[in-house]
């Protein structure tokens, strides 16, 4: 096993933090379980062989555990937290649409700078902490007014619907881009798999592809809920309409 500080630290913190949240507030057996889904993706990404591949060989396997950290782990985490708890933490600003989504943005663009990427990655022990747990935060901070806060479904289809089309371009640029940009990746020693520019374009299709399917697919729930309302709310026009006449 491949441990490190994310898989020792952070997720047995969460889990301790989890719990005790939900003895104060019941979170029923489904936000149980999504904790506990988001938890072991964090272990699974930071103490497989995942984790030695993105810190010696491979861009798409760190690009992998990135997605894990801002994307999934967060969604399924904060789904886990009880409703009332949700909705009192979604008055904080940290948690509203206009500061969530560009903080979310400007961590994944800032850390996937060639040189900031590169510098992080020879500083695992101390600066590519920061660089996961900035994503663990920004991507907490990107779902909570989606699952926690008061606005409509319409208002959060689009929310999601800017997130994956602002975010997109990053992976499009890894996999469209005709030579490898990370000179960390492009020098790594390698006895299998693709070369340096295949595991870019590799790396950025996986991204691109995978942040089409987390957001599409929520998206088309929020979307779906937009047009239910808007249909009921024009059955009882009509109905209040019919009993005027």
């Amino acid at each position: 096993m491949h441990l490190s500080a994310e898989a020792v630290a952070v997720a047995p913190t969460l889990a301790v933090a989890y719990a005790l949240v939900a003895r104060a507030e019941h979170p029923g057996r489904r936000r149980v379980l999504a904790a506990v889904t988001g938890l072991a993706l964090i272990v699974a990404a930071f103490a497989t062989r995942l984790q030695p591949l993105a810190l010696h060989t491979f861009l798409w396997a760190h690009l992998l555990q990135n997605v894990v950290l801002a994307e999934w782990a967060p969604a399924l985490l904060v789904f886990a937290v009880p409703p009332a708890l949700g909705r009192r933490v979604a008055r904080l600003r940290l948690f509203r649409p206009h500061v969530a989504l560009p903080a979310w943005l400007l961590t994944y663009v800032v850390w996937h700078l060639p040189w900031v990427y590169d510098f992080a990655l020879r500083h695992t022990h101390s600066l590519l902490h920061v660089e996961h747990l900035m994503y663990l935060g920004a991507g907490i901070s990107l779902w909570w007014p989606v699952i926690h806060g008061g606005y409509s479904s319409g208002a959060k289809a689009a929310y999601l619907f800017a997130a994956f089309l602002l975010a997109s371009p990053i992976g499009l640029v890894l996999a469209l881009v005709p030579r490898p940009i990370y000179s960390f990746y492009e020098h790594a020693p390698r006895t299998w798999g693709p070369g340096p520019l295949g595991d870019q374009q590799l790396a950025g299709v996986t991204m691109a592809v995978e942040q089409a399917v987390v957001f599409f697919a929520v998206f088309t729930v929020y979307l779906s809920r937009f047009l239910r309302e808007e249909q009921a709310d024009a059955t009882v026009f009509d109905e209040l309409r019919a009993m005027r006449r």
